[in-house]
């Protein structure tokens, strides 16, 4: 197994870690996670410790595309893992937030759904022979999403300092360009879900 493809088992690796941290009962253990105060706004170390994990995660993302380019190392397994591996991210970091009610569930469902839609028109688009690249949309909708959530991490720092509420803006805005592109990628493969034999 190459390296891209290493990293991006690894990243896939990293998502039980986050997530036992993001929910494990450390009071029930009798741990007090330490709490920084800035200004108005509390931020738990925990959140500090499951962002720094989620950066490493979020950067072997870019890395093991950029490897597998740079050295000719494309696989079909790393065509298969490597999309999956980020929809597993984003979409288990978004379910934890709206489990613990730190943002609304709407925008999650429209998230998932889109990449539900569009793995759909891209199995019946690789039925027929063709393969359907991710769009500028769907580069920008994965970028937003990895900004948001390392903001709903820093609990919208700096910003809740002066009120703006830019990490919900975010969240939203991430939901509609993921619309949007679940959108397109519907237009390209219309002619290949409408078909009738």
């Amino acid at each position: 197994m190459n390296l891209p493809n290493r990293l991006t088992l690894f990243r896939i690796v990293l998502i039980p870690v986050i997530i036992l941290l993001w929910i494990f009962p450390y009071t029930a253990f009798g741990i007090e996670p330490l709490v920084i105060q800035i200004g108005a706004v509390s931020l738990s170390v925990v959140n500090l410790v499951t962002l720094a994990v989620y950066f490493i995660a979020a950067v072997t993302d870019a890395l093991d595309g950029y490897l597998a380019r740079k050295n000719n190392m494309m696989t079909t397994f790393g065509k298969f893992a490597d999309p999956v591996a980020d929809k597993l991210l984003t979409t288990t970091m978004f379910i934890l937030f709206a489990y613990g009610g730190l943002i609304p569930v709407v925008p999650v469902i429209i998230m998932v759904a889109r990449d539900t839609v569009v793995d759909g028109c891209r199995m019946v688009a690789a039925a027929n022979g063709k393969v359907v690249a991710a769009g500028m949309m769907g580069k920008l909708k994965t970028v937003l999403q990895m900004v948001t959530i390392a903001m709903i991490l820093l609990n919208n720092l700096p910003f809740e300092l002066w009120g703006l509420p830019v990490t919900g803006v975010l969240l939203w805005f991430s939901a509609f360009i993921s619309f949007v592109s679940g959108v397109q990628y519907f237009n390209l493969t219309r002619d290949d879900i409408m078909e009738s034999r």
